[in-house]
């Protein structure tokens, strides 16, 4: 009887502490939001970039812009989803749900669905991977898709600029 109970109880642990301590969409968006504020960047080519992160719409959105590129992303909560759409310069708007990491510092996007995409095979952002290290830096990598393969990839090393 004691070895069930046991077994009984340590299931219940083994089940219950990842789902506890794995960060909800609103704890996530959240550590998101800490990073509105100004930033610079060199893009792939190492061209100097500003990137802005506002906190717009409530405090329900935070909006990514690239002065130089004239992109935009915005990223927000979906019921318990933590979402992106990004406005690309290949003129179509992939969406994607986050997966973060249990320390709650590396949010994997992955693409669900996009508009203004012909087919699946039309040249779009199918993935971000943003890496908080600390309050003043943050890293992006995005990748791009063409005929269903990564046809280029950017690496962003983000510092706080104010």
């Amino acid at each position: 009887m004691k070895l069930k109970a046991l077994t009984i109880a340590s299931l219940f642990l083994a089940i219950s502490v990842p789902v506890l301590s794995a960060p909800n969409a609103k704890t996530s968006f959240e550590s998101l939001k800490a990073l509105a504020g100004q930033w610079e960047t060199k893009d792939p080519s190492g061209k100097q970039q500003t990137i802005a992160l506002k906190v717009i719409s409530g405090g329900s959105v935070l909006m990514e812009s690239m002065e130089e590129e004239s992109m935009v992303t915005m990223y927000h909560v979906d019921n318990n989803r933590l979402m992106l759409t990004h406005y690309c310069a290949a003129q179509n708007q992939p969406r994607m749900a986050a997966k973060v990491s249990d320390d709650g510092k590396t949010f994997t996007f992955d693409f669900i669905d996009g508009t203004n995409l012909a087919n699946p095979d039309d040249g779009h952002m199918r993935k971000l991977v943003l890496t908080i290290q600390d309050k003043d830096h943050f890293t992006e990598q995005w990748f791009f898709a063409q005929k269903g393969k990564d046809a280029d990839h950017g690496v962003f090393q983000l510092t706080r600029k104010q």
